[in-house]
Formats: structure tokens, sequence, C-alpha cells
């Protein structure tokens, strides 16, 4: 029974820091040994893959863009044909603009496929074997339930097409549930019931799914039974107290020594990601290890 691997999430520790490569070497000096990013994009991967070479610690996972990418005029695969040397940023404005991932939104696969074009080349810039691939929300204004049907076949087109561009490149794509009934109420995949009828859909053995333990708990609760239940179709976990989203031992609804246990127990042998909001500077919180 291999004791549990803790990954920092640096788009959420570390704020006092400006930037990713500042929050990199924060975190090996905190003494982690593995490093997850959000949206990387922002930063040249090579000055990411310098960061965290430099502090001791191997990237463990990244996001797809919020949306669509772009170069210095119209798409990013265009803009880098025209200049190879280009580096794509995302376009100003995704996440103010309500976008939150591409892939089950109908209308949107080019653009998802661009997006995923882009985080494949940082995946493997920074060595990074796992990306998160996220399936958005609802379109404004629309009927969740009048648009599920859509937007799942959308989604499963986007995930095969995903799974044999990750193969390519020994990548593996993972599927997160975000719940809606606190951090985003149109999120498209929202249990991990959801996601695993899903992943069983597609059928493809390099995608899998990814735990946030925050999300389970507010969607459904449950955790023992899900946890294992769903555990063999895990590539990554990620953690946060309920319901303020704050370290493990905060007060708050989850016991996380238990919890933590349950995953040694069960055999999860994946990295833990610390994807919380710390109540003071740096990543404190891990008290509550097994």
């Amino acid at each position: 029974m291999a004791p549990l691997r803790f990954s920092a999430n640096v788009s959420w520790l570390f704020p006092e820091l400006p930037g990713l490569p500042a929050r990199l070497r924060a975190a090996g000096s905190s003494g982690f040994e593995a490093a997850e990013v959000a949206w990387p994009y922002a930063e040249p991967p090579e000055a990411l893959a310098r960061a965290a070479r430099e502090a001791g610690l191997r990237l463990v996972l990244i996001n797809t863009p919020p949306g669509a990418p772009r170069g210095r005029s119209g798409g990013f695969r265009e803009a880098r044909e025209r200049e190879p040397g280009l580096r794509p940023v995302l376009s100003a404005g995704d996440r103010e603009k309500g976008e939150m991932g591409l892939g089950a939104v109908p209308g949107r696969q080019a653009a998802f496929r661009e997006g995923l074009e882009q985080a494949v080349l940082y995946a493997k810039a920074l060595g990074c074997p796992r990306i998160h691939l996220m399936a958005g929300r609802v379109p404004q204004g629309a009927d969740r339930a009048a648009v599920r049907s859509e937007m799942e076949t959308v989604f499963l087109e986007n995930l095969r097409h995903a799974a044999g561009v990750l193969a390519q490149e020994s990548l593996v794509g993972l599927l997160e549930p975000i719940n809606t009934r606190i951090t985003d109420p149109q999120y498209f995949l929202d249990t991990p019931q959801q996601a695993a009828a899903i992943l069983q859909k597609v059928g493809r053995p390099n995608l899998q799914l990814q735990m946030d333990l925050f999300h389970w708990q507010i969607m459904d609760g449950n955790l023992t039974g899900n946890i294992r239940e769903f555990l063999p179709l895990v590539g990554h976990v990620q953690v946060a107290q309920v319901p303020g989203r704050g370290e493990p031992d905060s007060p708050g609804e989850l016991n996380f020594p238990y919890l933590f246990q349950l995953l040694e127990d069960e055999g999860y042998e994946g990295f833990v990601g610390c994807e919380y909001r710390p109540q003071g500077e740096g990543a404190p919180g891990l008290q509550a290890g097994p």
C-alpha cells in the first residue's frame, strides 16, 4: 500500500506570488514533488518547464483552454503555419465571455480541436502526461434538459477525436465533473455517474475520470461508496474542504484523514491535487494527510 502523493495546484496555491514560475518555485521549496496548472497558456512553455525543473517538480496535469486559442490573427493552426515559432495564447476574455471549455458545446468543435492541439503542445513541452478535457457550459439561455442529448453527442465526437490525438503522444485525457450547485450552475458535466457513462460510451483506455472530492461531495455525497465504485476509472484526484474550498484541515464537512486513508486502502496510486483556496500565504493544510 503506497502512500499518497500530492501535487500543488499553482493556479490556486501561493496567490501572493504574481506568476506561475514563481509559484512553481514556491511549491518546490514547500516540499512538493509535483505540480499542476489549470491554464498555463499565458506563459511560454519553455519558461514553465525550466521553472519546474529548477524547482525539482514534475508537471502532472493541465487543462484544455477555456475558449478558443488564437494567434495574432485568425485561428491558432493557421497562425502557426504562417509563423512556426508563434506561441499561442488564450483569446482575451474567454472566461469573462462565459466559456469554461468547449468539449460539449455545439458548434464549437473546430475551436475545441484547436485548443486540444495547443494543450498537447504544452503537455509535450512540460513533460505532462494528463490533460483535463473541459466539457464547457450549457449555452446561455438554453434549457439543460432540452440540449443534453445534443451536447452529449458533441462531447462523444470530440472525445473520440481527442483520444486518438492523445494516444499518438502517449497522453491521458481526463473528464472532471464540476458541481452545478455552487461553483458553475451552467457546467454540462456535473456528476461522476454522468462522466462514467460517457467514458463507457467512448470506450477508450486513455480517457479517465478526474475525481475532485469538493465537487463530488456537493453534488452527491456518498463519498465512500462513490470512491469505491469509480476509483478504477480515476486517473487523478483533487481535494478541498466543503463548503469553503479551503485547506483539507480547515473546518468543514469532509473528514480528510478518513478519505485519504480510504484512497490508500483502495490502492489509488495517482496524484492528489491540492486545488484549494489557502487561508494564508503558501500551501498549508495537508496536516489532514493519512
